[in-house]
């Protein structure tokens, strides 16, 4: 297969190098051209990936031209708010009817779109078949071939099959599903309480209250999936979750981070300034904020979490109103 990975940042310089070691004709377009030269002279991506290899077969551009010649198959991981702006990167590139597979996980702030749906919105003149790779996964991980497996999404069964031939390794193992609207709300919902689970690590709350999070936080995920049209069986799967229990425990997850330094007094602007790599939760939560208020769907931990990012709320504060809602049958 021909394929085109737009983003160079860890999961994107993963996923190229995976499918360029697979033996995969393989085509990686990063922004920077220090990067590309560094990727081109030394096989390396240092600045997220500084100590693995990648793949020798794997060619590296900044010209979204050559990067696109004669591909049929494209892979965004770029982060979410930026997507839109890639599809229109690429669009006159590519041919008609394109794969396009998102591995970037949210949803876009000013259209409160979901990423299939920015999709099919940016290239509405191309018809693209989508798939969204979605699931618990680290690129840290993945580039050591540490055994992972993820769910990809996909309404046109063979072009999901396609890329899961692709995509699929001895350690990477991937399975299909045709509901395209859960898998992609199981991986924007799931940083969002990720960033909760920091905030209780943080305040020193303990395993009790981790697991609370990450079960109501599922009903709040699938709550909300539902109403858009997402099958509830879903998010118990991979995608919502798996990718759940890994980014609320895990340390690699740059929300849980995000949650944790919040807990200690940080203010999230300088949380932010200090980190190399997106925490796609903090813009995701004001995204399903406005999008929970318009479609009416009660999320009480996105709701604390967005009063803890966005108006300053004392973190303890938060706690204690949710311990201290009305009570009710679960």
């Amino acid at each position: 297969m021909k394929i085109a990975v737009i983003g160079g940042g860890s999961w994107g310089t993963t996923l190229a190098d995976l499918l360029a070691k697979k033996g995969n004709d393989t085509r990686l377009w990063v922004r920077e051209q220090a990067v590309m030269h560094e990727i081109r002279t030394t096989r390396r991506n240092s600045w997220y990936l500084p100590d693995r290899p990648l793949a020798d077969s794997l060619e590296v551009s900044t010209d979204p031209a050559a990067v696109a010649e004669d591909v049929r198959h494209f892979l965004f991981a770029v982060p979410c708010q930026f997507i839109r702006n890639a599809y229109q990167r690429f669009q006159k590139y590519m041919p008609k009817s394109p794969v396009v597979i998102c591995a970037s996980k949210g949803i876009e702030l000013d259209s409160l779109m979901t990423m299939s749906q920015v999709c099919e919105d940016a290239l509405a003149s191309l018809k693209p078949r989508f798939a969204m790779l979605s699931g618990p996964t680290f690129a840290y991980e993945v580039i050591r071939e540490m055994p992972t497996a993820v769910t990809l999404a996909c309404k046109d069964k063979k072009a999901g099959k396609e890329v899961q031939e692709a995509l699929s390794t001895p350690y990477f193992r991937i399975y299909t599903s045709s509901d395209v609207r859960g898998v992609e709300l199981g991986g924007a919902i799931k940083n969002i309480i990720a960033i909760a689970a920091g905030v209780a690590d943080g305040l020193g709350f303990g395993a009790n209250a981790r697991a609370a999070l990450i079960t109501r936080g599922l009903t709040e995920m699938s709550r909300l999936g539902k109403a858009m049209g997402g099958d509830r069986q879903t998010f118990m799967g991979l995608s919502g979750m798996g990718d759940l229990v890994l980014t609320c425990t895990g340390d690699l997850s740059r929300n849980r981070q995000v949650g944790l330094r919040l807990a200690k007094g940080q203010k999230l602007l300088d949380i932010l300034a200090e980190m190399k790599m997106v925490a796609e939760g903090v813009k995701t939560t004001e995204a399903v904020h406005a999008l929970r208020e318009k479609i009416n769907v009660e999320m009480p931990l996105t709701e604390q979490v967005y009063a803890i990012l966005y108006q300053d709320k004392d973190p303890s504060l938060a706690v204690r109103e949710l311990m201290t809602r009305t009570l009710k049958d679960e």
